[in-house]
């Protein structure tokens, strides 16, 4: 697969990708969750709420590539705080 440029790091972050959606999908079958309204004013479910963070993480370190640089570890960070604040208040 080198005409793709894998590294470890890429692979890494899909394999995370995809343990991440697995595990919400068990906890989406074995326990069953009704919506609930969060700050925006819309129902969301688990599977909502992770979809709005992994968007969310998306857009806060191409913008953080874009202003500060390469430094992507600080990033992680914020889009863990973001997750956090998502999950508690979305």
């Amino acid at each position: 697969m080198e005409w793709m440029a894998w590294t470890w790091p890429t692979a890494i972050f899909f394999i995370i990708i995809a343990s991440t959606l697995t595990v919400f999908t068990v906890l989406a079958i074995k326990f069953p969750e009704a919506p609930r309204m969060g700050v925006l004013r819309i129902e969301t479910t688990r599977g909502d709420r992770l979809f709005i963070t992994l968007l969310g993480s998306a857009f806060i370190n191409l913008a953080w590539l874009g202003v500060i640089g390469a430094n992507q570890p600080f990033a992680l960070i914020v889009c863990l705080l973001y997750a956090a604040a998502v999950f508690r208040w979305v």
